[in-house]
């Protein structure tokens, strides 16, 4: 699985690996870190194109992300869309929440899924909640969700 910072560099260590060093400098420097991680999608013709993102939230100092985009030509619904995305968050918050854990970093999943009943990816809403919860991870949805509905979205192509 390939990762990129925000301005394109590759990640050439493993996510976990990255991310630890990241958490050990941060907290070196005195900040205290908050992590968000999701992920939104875009359909282009036949093909459905993934960002996922990792932001790293230093408390009243900004952030910084490591993002993975990834395509597939397969078709979803938008409900199935919505929990794939989900599924893809859930993914790398499982790999890393020990991290979080050692290194006592409050983490977030966030799910770019409307709360608001009239909009088609709500229908998503339920389950992506139970998922995420059930996995005993913190969720947020829109308009909390910024890592999925603001900094994914930024980077999916």
């Amino acid at each position: 699985m390939l990762w990129r910072k925000f301005n394109g560099d590759a990640i050439v260590l493993p996510i976990k690996d990255a991310v630890e060093e990241a958490i050990k400098r941060e907290t070196q420097a005195g900040y205290k870190l908050k992590v968000c991680i999701g992920t939104d999608s875009q359909v282009k013709g036949k093909e459905t194109e993934f960002a996922t993102v990792i932001v790293m939230l230093r408390e009243g100092r900004g952030g910084f992300m490591f993002i993975h985009n990834e395509k597939t030509l397969l078709q979803y619904s938008i409900k199935e869309r919505m929990l794939v995305e989900v599924a893809k968050s859930i993914e790398i918050a499982y790999e890393l929440c020990n991290l979080f854990t050692t290194y006592h970093v409050d983490m977030e999943v966030h799910a770019d899924i409307n709360t608001n009943p009239h909009f088609k990816s709500n229908e998503a809403l339920r389950e992506a909640m139970g998922y995420i919860l059930g996995m005993g991870f913190a969720f947020k949805a829109k308009p909390e969700a910024f890592a999925s509905s603001s900094c994914a979205n930024k980077v999916v192509n």
